[in-house]
């Protein structure tokens, strides 16, 4: 199996530039990024994007009521035939929106459902499911891994889960590395989410340890005389 991946950015110049790179397969966005991309009219930047590329793109909701969720839900869907919906698992509250999961995807709408850590949380999720419309699950491997958690058992029996239902996917999100690239797709994840710096860092993968020592001693040799450093 081949693990998608996903660039995890919402500036146009740089969706622009990951477009056109053949290992990225989607995008996915948050409210967060959006704010620091600039976005200040969300629907026009978010069509702003779905102008760029063709390629799955995630677009999050932003209210904490769950029927407000829903209404975005259903407004977002019909921006663009690539988009999927984020939805967070709970609101603010700690409230689990499986209610909504359940009636837009027996509606026929794409969702990435955000914000995951825990296993139970996937079951709950997954038995939301009642239709064959794709569903993204987005487990925060890399924010696990902060706290000193171990993310990788829960996603395991995530993928193992998935496996039942061809059109629920399981998302690597909160990359902090290039080497959790390979650890997802070790364990046959089925997307993993990437920010632009760690796109570029795996075009290093392949290459030997004496070419990694050059690449850096030169490196080190261009910035001290680049600032012209003396003794």
């Amino acid at each position: 199996m081949t693990i998608h991946i996903y660039c995890d950015i919402a500036k146009l110049e740089l969706i622009k530039k990951y477009n056109r790179n053949k290992i990225v397969k989607g995008f996915t966005t948050n409210p967060s990024l959006m704010r620091t991309a600039g976005a200040k009219d969300y629907k026009k930047y978010s069509k702003k994007i779905l102008k760029i590329t063709k390629k799955p793109v995630s677009l999050e909701v932003f209210s904490d009521d769950i029927n407000e969720m829903k209404k975005q839900s259903l407004k977002i869907n019909s921006w663009g035939k690539n988009v999927f919906v984020k939805i967070p698992v709970t609101n603010s509250k700690n409230k689990f929106t499986g209610k909504i999961i359940k009636e837009l995807n027996s509606q026929g709408v794409k969702l990435n459902i955000t914000a995951v850590y825990s296993y139970s949380h996937v079951k709950k999720i997954y038995k939301c499911v009642v239709s064959k419309t794709p569903i993204i699950i987005s487990i925060f491997a890399g924010r696990m891994s902060d706290t000193g958690k171990d993310p990788l058992p829960i996603l395991k029996k995530a993928v193992q889960l998935a496996k039942r239902k061809k059109n629920v996917k399981i998302l690597w999100a909160s990359t902090r590395e290039a080497y959790n690239y390979l650890q997802a797709k070790k364990i046959k994840c089925h997307i993993i989410t990437i920010p632009p710096k760690i796109i570029d860092q795996i075009s290093n993968f392949g290459k030997s340890h004496g070419q990694l020592t050059l690449d850096t001693v030169r490196k080190f040799l261009e910035d001290s005389n680049s600032s012209k450093f003396k003794i």
